[in-house]
């Protein structure tokens, strides 16, 4: 969804010149490299802590994994694709190009899709508490999950379906060279992705209002009894709960909506020029997005944190038997 993984190439402002000098641009390479390290394996940490736990996986942690899978191959997949079309390639071949460049695109809308899904089971559970169990099913959250993924496949397919510039005779890959500006910011960004967000803006609001009302109104009955109490620590988890999934969701719209307001700037203004430290910025606080659900997780969710540890305790554990092994493996063939 960058508007250009291409502009290394470019010099400190952002138009559209008809020559291009290459140079790498170290520090941008080496922070999407580090970004691409964090986003595979900690997310890849995420589906592992679930997987492995049967308390966990619950539907709202299945969205989550969905998310993480998301972000997971931001790190494995999109960020090395982003690297190559910096450098332009590949050159002179349009349609592997294309794909190239919709690989964030679609990763980016599974992510939004599944904050989406997550807001929405939030809702759910907390407005419909007694209809919750039928209608969010872990075959229905599995179900909402594969729905995701294809419309996202669709979205990102979009350019590849002809919604595209004609290449440059020079035929280098280039994000703004080859996909058209008015996809990426009527259709990607204010259809599917403002949309979105506002949607689940909203619903946390509404969220958020319901369970101050509930919990002031559970303070007011001075009854307090067995009852009362269970209401009031399930109000307070509902709550906990809540604001931790908010808090993922405003990072992802820190982090993306300032390229997404470059874009739109370069769509509403072609000859004014972007500078370059402001683009690539902008492209890295997007990758980073990827990097940072799990150190949230780990901070704000008692159950994951408890599983990490868990995790990192076993390999721990099997690294020392490991080594003690071949100690022993040493003593023996002394002796």
């Amino acid at each position: 969804m960058n508007s250009s993984h291409n502009f290394t190439a470019l010099p400190t402002t952002l138009s559209t010149p008809p020559d291009l000098v290459f140079s790498i641009n170290v520090p941008y390479m080496v922070a999407e490299l580090v970004i691409a390290a964090l986003s595979t394996v900690g997310n890849l940490l995420v589906c592992l802590a679930v997987g492995l736990n049967r308390k966990m996986q619950t539907v709202t942690n299945y969205f989550l994994v969905s998310l993480a899978v998301a972000d997971a191959c931001v790190g494995g997949v999109a960020i090395p694709c982003a690297i190559l079309t910096d450098m332009g390639v590949p050159r002179h071949n349009l349609y592997p190009c294309l794909l190239m460049l919709s690989v964030l695109i679609m990763l980016t809308e599974s992510s939004i899709f599944s904050l989406l899904a997550v807001a929405v089971e939030r809702y759910l559970a907390i407005f419909l508490p007694f209809r919750y169990p039928t209608l969010m099913t872990p075959r229905n959250a599995l179900l909402v999950i594969l729905v995701t993924w294809v419309l996202s496949f669709l979205i990102g397919l979009v350019p590849l379906m002809g919604w595209h510039k004609t290449p440059p005779e020079s035929g280098y890959c280039f994000f703004v060279f080859v996909v058209d500006m008015t996809y990426m910011v009527y259709f990607n960004f204010f259809v599917c992705v403002l949309t979105p967000l506002v949607i689940m803006f909203l619903i946390y609001a509404r969220i958020f209002a319901a369970v101050k009302r509930q919990a002031r109104r559970i303070a007011a009955d001075r009854a307090q009894g067995e009852a009362q109490d269970r209401r009031a620590a399930s109000m307070r988890s509902e709550a906990k709960t809540a604001a931790s999934l908010f808090l993922v969701l405003f990072l992802f719209t820190v982090c993306w909506i300032p390229l997404h307001i470059i874009n739109c700037f370069l769509l509403l203004c072609p000859g004014c020029a972007v500078p370059l430290p402001l683009l690539l910025t902008a492209i890295i606080l997007s990758h980073a997005n990827s990097a940072v659900n799990p150190f949230l997780y780990a901070y704000k969710m008692k159950a994951f944190r408890r599983s990490f540890k868990a995790i990192f305790l076993c390999c721990r554990v099997a690294v020392d038997q490991n080594d003690r092994m071949d100690d022993g493996g040493t003593t023996t063939q002394r002796s």
